[in-house]
Order: C-alpha cells, then structure tokens, then sequence
C-alpha cells in the first residue's frame, strides 16, 4: 500500500486556507489534521513549508489531438504538460481524426489514455447531424458529456440542421457542451474582409470576423433551445461580455441548468495584444476588447461564469505562422493556465479560494465526479504544491507540450507548480517528471 504524508502545507480548500498535514493512503485522503506523525517507516514524507496544497485542477476542455493529428500533441505529451501546470484531470474533445463520434471510436480513446495518460482523464462524445443513434447509447457514469460544434472549428464538425438539434437537446443522457459562434455571420465577415485583403487580412480583424454578434447570437440561441427543452446545457470559453446576461449567478451551481465556462486566454489578453502575439493568439473564439476581458473577470468572480478551463489546442509553429486564413486557431496552455492565474491573484484580481473554487470544485460539481475536486477525507488524493514567491520564465525548453511553442513565451511567472500528485503519486516535481507509471484513472460520474 502506497503511504504519503504531506507535512506543513497551507491548505486552500472549500473557500478557506489553513495550515495542515495531509495523509494518503493507496491514492485516498485518508486523514487531514493540524499535525500528523508517521504511522510507519514506509511513508513518503514531503515537507511543503512555505507552500500551498490545492486540489489537482480539472480542465474540461482540452485537445490533445490523438488520434489523426498527433504531429500537434498526443494524451501521452498533453497530458505530461497538464500534470506540469497542475492539471490532474482532463475531459478532452472529439475534434480529432477520425472523429470520436461512435461508441467504439470512444472506447479506443479510452484504450489509449489507460496506456499513456500522466493524468486522469474523460473524453467527450461528438454530436453530428446524423449520429443521434449513437448519442443515445453514451452511459452517464463513465464519458462526460457530448460536445457539440454550434461554429465550425478544427476538424469541422458543425451541426447546422436545426430538427436533428433539437432531437439531440431532448434526448441526449449526458451534459450537452457547446462552442457556440453563428456559422453565417463569420462567413459573411470573412468574405467581406477576403475581398478586401486576400488571404492575408491583419490578424487584428479577427475578432471582427468572430465577432461579438456571431457569439451572442449562437449562444443565446442555444440557452433557448435549452429552456424549451429542458437540456443540461454547458457553454464552452464564454468571450463577451454581452454573453453574460444570459447566465444566472444567483442559483447555486448543482442547481443550475445552464452553466458556462471562461478560459484563461480570454482573461490574459486582449485585442491590443495582436500587434504583438499576432496568429499565435488567434483563438476561436476570438480575444476580444479590453472590456469584454475586464468583464469576463468580474462575471467569473460574480458567479455568472462557473468554471475555469484552458481549450488546449495546439498547433505547430510553422502552422500557426502562416497568413490569416491559412493559420488555424488555438494554442497550448495547460502548463501555464495555473502560473497565469497565480500572476493575477499576485496582481489582487483574483483569491486563491477563488481560483481553486472555479478551477476544481465547480467542474466536479458540473460534471458529477465522484470523489474528486476537494481536499477531502475519503477522496482520490489528487494534489497540487505551488510555490507563490518562485519566479520562473516560460521558455522553449521547459514547454512540455509537443509543439514546442507557447502564447507565454517571454513571461516571467512569480509564481510555480513544484509537485503534482495524481491518485497520491508523485508524478512531476520541479520541471522534472517522475518516472511514469499507469496510475491516471478513467473518470466516472456519479449520475
């Protein structure tokens, strides 16, 4: 049985912070006291003086690109980042090649985490205009939720026939999540742009092609879709402030129907990033103005946004440097969406209680996870030590995401992750992984 005792740590958990140690035993938090002692000579001790114990962050949007596109990233290289940036669980999307649109698609996905994930890890089913069939076979316990594509993105996916998603919305079993952007108002924006500047249109229009209205418009349509028909709606990487009128702060969130979702990206930058960041920032959605990020903020402290995420998605740099049209969207963060909010709690924008609140309890009261989320006696001993006065700078050769690039580059971060525990093993210490081993556990939902 394996035994860890973490000693001397502040302890940020359920909106307080509290000095404690913290015992495991065989993965579980099996006890959590001012002062415990060593039962044995066969526990690890970990002395976190001076540090902050959190729970291992859950990311409910990631791209790790396996299968079909794993020159980008794969689960094993995504996955080793996330546990470097404290992530110790993640849902990641259908988006890849072939598309996870069956059940025995989804089933290999979850072959391949079991053999290569450094972390615990969910995937998402995809919804089409044609496989309801198959969406109606998902079992609530074992796959998080269905992801469907209201915008076209990589890996179109689009589902634009109106019958067939109002059938989904009725009769899907699982939490329906959604990137929402209204397919023809981009089409007809980047037309009118093209027309004008050809392929190469200054990337400081994107979010005139992606628009605010594009935004509004698809995800207001989908909380009606949602109200009529009663669906447990999730909507993905919120970027305008419009957007927030349409998300209740007021209920508790196991009572809330339709939640949604801000990301990292769209609290760092803003559109007077580009002239700088330029395709290496393109995001779909966009970033947009400094008072959509300055509102994103607010909405999530003030409960209309109920989760933090990353939407992981990267590209290679020589993809990401091409011209406008020809660049996809999307960026690595997992390593970094951790550091990037521990900058803003140092910049007082932000609590620690809070950024644990929004990026660990909340996607496993959303999503149902059992026995994680919390720094619980009883629950799976998943851990994050961070370090808040240990300045480092993000540079080419400590990214672990396989691309090799991030929109941090240059950054000097205050703060770090210096050990990451999944299911009570030791899994990276100090821009170090351990030694791997199949410890990362399939996530189940208690629905």
């Amino acid at each position: 049985m394996r035994k860890v005792l973490i000693k001397n740590a502040k302890i940020v958990n359920e909106g307080k912070i509290q000095d404690g140690d913290v015992f495991i035993e065989d993965g579980i938090i099996s006890e959590i006291s001012e002062s415990i002692s060593a039962k044995s000579p066969d526990v690890s001790i970990y002395d976190a003086e001076g540090t902050y114990l959190l729970p291992g962050l859950i990311d409910d949007q990631v791209h790790f690109r396996e299968p079909g596109l794993t020159h980008k990233e794969c689960i094993e290289t995504g996955s080793k980042a996330a546990v470097a940036g404290g992530i110790t669980t993640f849902f990641e999307m259908p988006n890849t090649l072939p598309q996870t649109t069956t059940i025995e698609l989804l089933e290999e996905k979850f072959k391949l985490a079991a053999e290569t994930s450094w972390a615990n890890y969910s995937f998402m089913f995809g919804g089409t205009n044609d496989n309801l069939s198959e969406i109606e076979k998902i079992d609530p316990k074992s796959v998080a939720a269905l992801k469907l594509f209201l915008g076209s993105s990589t890996g179109n996916m689009l589902v634009d026939n109106e019958k067939v998603l109002e059938q989904i919305f009725k009769k899907s079993p699982v939490i329906i999540a959604v990137h929402c952007e209204d397919e023809q108002t981009i089409k007809d924006n980047l037309a009118e742009c093209m027309e004008r500047y050809g392929d190469d249109i200054p990337i400081e229009l994107h979010p005139k092609i992606r628009s605010e209205e594009a935004c509004y418009k698809s995800s207001s349509k989908a909380v009606k879709l949602a109200q009529k028909t009663g669906a447990r709606l999730h909507v993905f990487h919120i970027s305008t402030a419009k957007e927030l009128s349409l998300f209740n702060s007021k209920k508790a969130l196991k009572d809330k129907k339709i939640t949604a979702e801000v990301c990292i990206h769209h609290l760092w930058f803003n559109d007077s990033d580009y002239v700088n960041k330029g395709t290496f920032i393109k995001w779909n959605p966009a970033v947009k103005t400094k008072k959509d990020q300055e509102a994103l903020l607010q909405g999530l402290l003030d409960n209309h946004l109920d989760v933090l995420a990353t939407d992981h998605a990267p590209h290679t740099r020589e993809e990401k440097k091409n011209v406008y049209t020809k660049a996809p969207s999307g960026g690595p963060l997992v390593q970094h969406a951790l550091p990037a909010l521990l900058q803003m709690y140092h910049q007082g924008k932000i609590s620690l209680e809070k950024i644990v609140e929004k990026a660990c309890h909340n996607p496993a009261i959303l999503f149902q996870i059992e026995k994680r989320g919390f720094i619980r006696e009883g629950f799976k001993a998943d851990l994050v030590l961070v370090d808040l006065n240990s300045p480092w700078a993000v540079q080419q050769d400590n990214i672990f995401s396989k691309c090799k690039w991030s929109p941090f580059e240059g950054t000097t971060f205050k703060s770090r992750v210096t050990h990451t525990f999944v299911n009570g093993k030791l899994v990276y210490k100090n821009f170090k992984h351990q030694p791997f081993s199949k410890i990362a556990e399939r996530i189940t939902f208690d629905r």
